[in-house]
């Protein structure tokens, strides 16, 4: 008996196969990184799903396992399958938590849960980024200053179309002039979500210190308070009628 986090980081593990600017940089791929940080925690037990694995390494035995989800997509959003992508949102809505990272804001999961075209601006010219804490008592900012930055990423502007968030975490500034809300939380049926913007896939921003700082702080505020399956049930009534 464990009383550790059950995390699993799912990948679509593409790039890092073709791209050699991203094999240099996560020869592993992203997940090892991710992996490797949140191993290190001490309260973490974690497990590895991709793409190219039987049923997306999503299988059902592995979801009702899993307590927080973390994922990273990008190129390959239309390739995970639909049936596999009602699976976690059954579980998200029971309460396991997920972590949405980077251009995971255009995968099936995301719009599914948050029923938005979830759309926006970008840029990709190496440009900095500075992301403002703004909700510096919050349980996912611990440890993190007032602001920290990235010294070249790829550029996400406003208009982000999600529904409100149930809190905003951190606003970026590019070099640019644009902002962006790069940290919001959500509630969905008893599950919490974190999206969290840093994490292209040609820049080591995985790396950094207070990135995986948040990543971390982000599955301990995940992590399920409580998992109940929805039903809809004929109720009998706890009184005389």
């Amino acid at each position: 008996m464990t009383n550790k986090i059950r995390v699993t980081i799912w990948n679509e593990n593409v790039h890092e196969n073709r791209d050699e600017k991203v094999k240099e940089i996560y020869p592993d791929g992203m997940h090892a990184v991710i992996k490797a940080h949140l191993d290190k925690q001490g309260d973490m037990e974690t497990r590895v799903a991709t793409l190219d694995m039987p049923e997306h390494g999503l299988t059902q035995e592995v979801i009702d396992s899993t307590d927080v989800m973390t994922w990273w997509g990008h190129c390959a959003h239309a390739k995970v399958e639909d049936e596999i992508v009602e699976r976690v949102k059954k579980r998200v809505l029971e309460g396991m938590g997920l972590i949405v990272l980077h251009a995971g804001h255009n995968s099936k999961i995301f719009h599914h849960l948050m029923g938005t075209n979830c759309s926006l601006k970008w840029r990709e010219v190496g440009e900095k980024e500075r992301l403002w804490n703004v909700e510096p008592a919050h349980p996912i900012t611990e440890g993190i200053g007032e602001y920290f930055e990235l010294p070249h990423t790829e550029m996400y502007g406003e208009r982000f179309d999600i529904p409100t968030p149930d809190k905003i975490i951190f606003i970026s500034w590019f070099q640019g002039g644009e902002v962006f809300r790069s940290g919001c939380t959500w509630e969905r049926g008893h599950g919490r979500i974190f999206y969290f913007r840093p994490g292209h896939e040609t820049y080591p921003i995985y790396y950094n210190e207070n990135v995986m700082r948040v990543i971390s702080n982000a599955v301990r505020w995940a992590n399920p308070r409580f998992v109940q399956e929805h039903k809809c049930v004929n109720y009998k009534p706890l009184e005389k009628i």
